[in-house]
């Protein structure tokens, strides 16, 4: 993984820095060398030869060129340049050591040698030596800009620290103190550390209301149902209770059962993560069965056909109260929209589709359909408006895709995708 942090950023950018100052500083020798080579020396050259032709004119034993960096030949020539042509020749690679100008004038020929070594010589102390110098004054204005960058931007490093290291299920959470903050912070930076602070002690108190109303939810409000439940059951044992009352009761057992699956769903969805849902092999076939059979009692007397067709078996392993609650509140809806026709649930590869020739949903509401309290256009009496919104959280949680297509006055499609499912042909 690259790292993307504000040190690490700091310390490229001064690498950065002094590559390129290095690459320049190395341009620059070489280009002051050759300027002091080929151009300042060359033309020295050519003007002690025309200074010297001038004054062999006036004064015929004007003598030769003769100093520590430059010597004249006439006449009596060495062997290393008798048989140069005449012009520029650069012996510095040879024994000869020298930038040698050769002119011939008047059946005369005069050779002037400038010594090469005094070229590396004066390139050293007047090229490489300054710029040494400039370049160690570079390098250390960079690494104390460094130093100083580093000092501004730590608040932030610290304060991304904290925040990874930030753990909400700590009991003990003392995140953000001011323990963190570097000496002699900046305003801005007290500034962001009280705000974190005041927002880690927020985070941690709705998180213990939100733990505290769970577990009040998971006994307060299952138990009242529970009593329900039991007393439905006895009352539907009674055999004095008339055809008008027992459909009046069998009504009070399906809301009952509505409101337990809802509240699990409820409860379920405001845990933070699955821990107390274990996870186990089940058949996705079964769970579909037995969910069509319980939403066909909302039928009542509708003249709906339902139906499962199975091509094979769907295998998965996940907790069996999420995929009842998924299954069971879109079969749910489709039977609640549903006043005449049928209901089917088909089983295919690492997919169960759910089809319904009931009202539809139009265009306009199904981009909504997702959102809290959304029904479709006909939405039917008593219904609460949040199935749809529970299912799609617990898709995205368990990575379940969910796709609804739907035409008013033809149906409705809903297609779950089951990625990890493990499929058994028969």
């Amino acid at each position: 993984m690259t790292t993307k942090g504000v040190g690490a950023r700091l310390s490229r950018t001064l690498l950065l820095q002094v590559g390129f100052i290095s690459l320049a500083a190395v341009l620059g020798v070489l280009v002051a060398k050759f300027m002091l080579e080929d151009v300042l020396i060359r033309q020295a050259l050519r003007d002690e030869a025309a200074h010297f032709w001038e004054r062999r004119e006036i004064i015929a034993d004007f003598p030769l060129p003769d100093t520590r960096n430059l010597t004249g030949y006439m006449g009596n020539i060495p062997q290393d340049f008798s048989d140069l042509e005449p012009g520029f020749h650069n012996l510095q690679k040879t024994d000869a050591q020298g930038l040698v100008l050769v002119v011939d004038k008047d059946d005369q020929r005069l050779v002037l040698v400038f010594d090469g070594r005094r070229v590396d010589v004066l390139a050293f102390w007047f090229g490489l030596v300054p710029l040494a110098l400039v370049l160690l004054g570079l390098y250390l204005s960079a690494w104390l800009g460094f130093r100083a960058s580093r000092r501004a931007f730590s608040p932030i490093i610290a304060l991304a620290r904290e925040v990874r290291e930030l753990d909400l299920e700590s009991p003990h959470n003392h995140a953000f103190d001011q323990d963190w903050i570097p000496d002699d912070p900046d305003d801005e930076v007290r500034v962001l550390s009280d705000a974190m602070e005041r927002f880690v002690r927020r985070l941690n108190e709705f998180i213990a209301r939100e733990r505290q109303f769970t577990r009040d939810a998971s006994h307060e409000l299952r138990s009242p149902l529970t009593v329900l439940r039991m007393a439905t059951d006895l009352l539907d044992n009674d055999p004095s209770l008339d055809k008008a009352g027992r459909k009046s009761l069998a009504r009070i057992k399906r809301a009952t059962r509505d409101m337990e699956e809802l509240i699990g769903a409820f409860l379920l969805l405001a845990r933070e993560n699955e821990s107390g849902l274990p996870a186990e092999d089940l058949c996705i076939n079964e769970i579909a069965a037995r969910e069509l059979e319980n939403a066909r009692l909302l039928a009542d007397d509708k003249p709906i056909e339902s139906k499962l067709e199975e091509q094979c078996k769907l295998l998965i392993e996940a907790p069996e109260k999420v995929l009842s609650v998924l299954i069971g509140n879109l079969l749910r809806n489709a039977f609640s929209y549903t006043e005449a026709g049928k209901v089917a649930v088909r089983i295919l590869p690492r997919k169960v589709i759910i089809e319904d020739s009931g009202v539809g949903i139009s265009e306009d509401r199904l981009r909504l359909i997702y959102e809290p309290f959304v029904q479709g256009d006909n939405h039917r009496r008593g219904g609460y408006g949040v199935g749809l919104t529970i299912v799609r959280r617990l898709s995205d949680r368990f990575d379940w895709p969910v796709e609804i297509t739907s035409e008013v006055g033809v149906g409705t499609r809903v297609a779950i995708s089951f990625p990890d499912a493990r499929v058994v042909t028969a």
